[in-house]
């Protein structure tokens, strides 16, 4: 499914400010400081008139600051402030939105202005918009985190063309060109390395500073950066469809995915606020039943508190902005979420269920021993017979294309190299052929049995993959293949069960045998082996079914894909090189490193912690200054303070997300 395009800067955390736009596409040139001035400079007016008139009101000794003249001047340092606000307001009751902050700021502050409190008029809408800018400010400085993080796609391709190579741009460069990257550029296109080898910063991609060496024929990733030489790539992929186009998309698109808080928040927003009006109206002219010295005017400015107190600021511009930090973190740690209501999915986690080959293996088999048997070369020594036996192996393995027979290549034995002939495969045993005169058997246990070769006992109580070889009807030896761990697998069970997961569970398709012997390596709880996508997806739906589990399940992204969908957080690993990964996951490992599961979910706690602490703070206050408010004790300074003074200070208490370290 083609996913929507969205630019960066139109993604904006605070959508209930209507027309406001917080575009972060500026550069530290004149044009944008110049730009940067103009912004401020409303608000820097406007404090100017306004201590001036203050000052002038406390002396007293200017007798023509009266009537009319006080009047303009406190208009005049109203509207550079007010009149944007009021605009806003008017622009939402048109669209039938009422009860925004805009309407309530307007009221309120031309309220005061109607009982003669010009100066505190005047600061509210000050107030107001130098918590706009500060919020502007936190959000564009959001915004440039990820977008310099992650736009690193380059202008210009250097592609093959004519016998010479030519800059394009790289979104008219085809599949299967050979484009050229120089010292220091950036990779513009993924696709295969043509140079012998390369070094290449990827930091864009992963989070991971170490360069990272490629070799011929392995992939590189757009975005990634040349370290070492002029290398030549062949491309496999449309400048669109490349990894960090991929990366940057699905980042941009994250912000628009709200998180339950978030939704129940704005909701809760519009609800409250048209009840705190009415509760203000109610403020203004109730009392005149019940109380003896009603005085009109005092009650009025009482419920112009109440209105000023009563705006949602806070909430509803520091929520989305700390989650808006928290999906920032987690990508410049290797971790993308599909959206914010992830990263809360996170913090409720309580069994994790892995996948084994990919996941906390590395995926790739290795030979782990070579047992060679005495018959085979009686009058060499060990070494000598090893690499005679191996030489066999090789020369039958070269005409398989089985993952094993690649591992099994991938040995350097001694001695001129030797060459099958008249190879046949034997259907789910192995191979029959000719090696330097001999028949040579290369296979399973089935394939020595059917040919009447005795087998050791010993190899029965091997739990590895083994290949047994046996050279003109006597068994020569055996070797076994095995997945190597990750280097971080250990660690990565440590910290999950540190990060407060009850319960570590592996599923996986590789035989049962070596799945538990893995998961017994790594203190798992419990393991089956030998599974189908389809039974991996029945267990995870029979866990589903026990009460208060939440599970998160990381996979390899590819035969993963059902449990992906179902599981409550779907992880996948190796996310640059997997399509089916980032379409299914919800969280993509960048790195392949399972232990970024316990920073996930780190993150996300911290997320969460802040948001609710920002709620907890715009709440407390807000209901302490609406009760003094109402009871006369609070006036215009401290509403401003309810509202945006607590809005800045949530907004910087968010904007802490941006700078934290959950370590290595």
């Amino acid at each position: 499914m083609k996913k929507k395009k969205v630019n960066l800067r139109d993604l904006d955390p605070n959508e209930h400010q209507g027309e406001h736009s917080h575009d972060d596409g500026h550069n530290h040139s004149s044009p944008d400081e110049v730009s940067n001035f103009r912004t401020y400079l409303p608000a820097i007016f406007s404090f100017v008139m306004l201590i001036i008139g203050i000052a002038i009101d406390y002396f007293d000794d200017f007798p023509f600051f009266k009537g009319w003249i006080r009047v303009v001047w406190y208009t005049v340092a109203y509207i550079p402030v007010g009149f944007p606000v009021i605009r806003e307001g008017w622009n939402s009751i048109l669209k039938g939105d009422f009860f925004t902050e805009f309407f309530l700021m307007s009221i309120a502050t031309l309220g005061a202005f109607s009982i003669g409190e010009y100066p505190e008029g005047v600061a509210v809408m000050l107030f107001y918009a130098v918590g706009e800018l500060f919020q502007n400010a936190a959000v564009k400085r959001a915004k440039r985190n990820i977008k310099t993080l992650l736009d690193v796609r380059p202008n210009e391709a250097l592609v093959y063309r004519d016998d010479d190579f030519v800059s394009v741009n790289p979104e008219t460069v085809a599949i299967g060109e050979k484009i050229q990257v120089r010292v220091g550029e950036k990779v513009p296109l993924d696709g295969i390395l043509l140079s012998e080898k390369g070094a290449f910063n990827t930091a864009a991609l992963t989070g991971e500073s170490k360069p990272d060496t490629i070799a011929k024929g392995e992939k590189v990733f757009a975005g990634s950066i040349n370290l070492d030489g002029v290398i030549e790539v062949e491309t496999t992929k449309e400048f669109k469809d490349s990894s960090i186009s991929r990366i940057l998309d699905m980042v941009q698109n994250a912000t628009a995915r709200k998180s339950k808080t978030e939704l129940f928040i704005r909701k809760f927003a519009r609800i409250y606020t048209p009840i705190v009006v009415f509760l203000a109206i109610g403020l203004t002219f109730l009392p005149y039943f019940f109380v003896d010295d009603y005085v009109f005017r005092d009650w009025l400015y009482r419920a112009l508190i109440f209105l000023v107190i009563s705006c949602p600021c806070a909430l509803v511009i520091s929520i989305p902005l700390g989650y808006f930090g928290g999906l920032g973190a987690a990508s410049r740690n290797g971790i993308l979420f599909k959206g914010a209501s992830f990263l809360d999915a996170m913090t409720k986690v309580n069994t994790v269920v892995m996948d084994k080959t990919g996941t906390v293996t590395k995926g790739v088999f290795k030979i782990k021993e070579v047992v060679t048997k005495n018959n085979f070369a009686p009058a060499l020594s060990a070494v000598e017979g090893e690499a005679e036996f191996m030489q066999y192996l090789m020369a039958m393995e070269e005409q398989s294309t089985h993952p094993i027979a690649k591992a099994i290549l991938e040995y350097k034995a001694d001695g001129a190299d030797l060459e099958a002939t008249e190879v046949s495969e034997v259907a789910g045993k192995g191979l029959k052929g000719t090696v330097n005169g001999k028949t040579v058997l290369v296979g399973n246990k089935a394939l020595m049995v059917s040919n009447g070769i005795e087998v050791p006992a010993e190899t029965d109580t091997i739990i590895e993959s083994i290949v047994m070889i046996a050279i003109d009807g006597n068994f020569a030896g055996y070797v076994t293949i095995a997945d190597e761990l990750k280097e971080d697998a250990h660690q990565a069970i440590k910290q999950i069960r540190e990060a407060g997961i009850s319960k570590v569970i592996m599923l996986s398709g590789d035989k049962d045998s070596t799945t538990q012997q893995v998961s017994e390596e790594l203190n798992i709880d419990w393991a089956k082996g030998g599974l189908l996508p389809e039974d991996k997806l029945n267990e995870v739906e029979e866990l589903k079914t026990q009460p208060d589990t939440i599970i998160a399940f990381m996979g390899d992204g590819i035969n993963d894909a059902p449990v992906l969908a179902a599981s409550d957080v779907g992880i996948a690993m190796g996310g640059l090189g997997s399509d089916v990964a980032i379409e299914t996951a919800d969280v993509i490992i960048q790195t392949d490193q399972p232990s970024k599961i316990a920073r996930a979910v780190k993150i996300g706690c911290s997320t969460r912690r802040i948001v609710w602490q920002n709620i907890g703070l715009s709440f407390g206050v807000k209901i302490v200054v609406l009760i003094l408010g109402a009871g006369g004790l609070a006036t215009m300074w401290e509403a401003v303070f309810a509202d945006v003074g607590v809005a800045l200070l949530a907004i910087l208490n968010a904007v802490r997300l941006q700078k934290k370290k959950w370590g290595k």
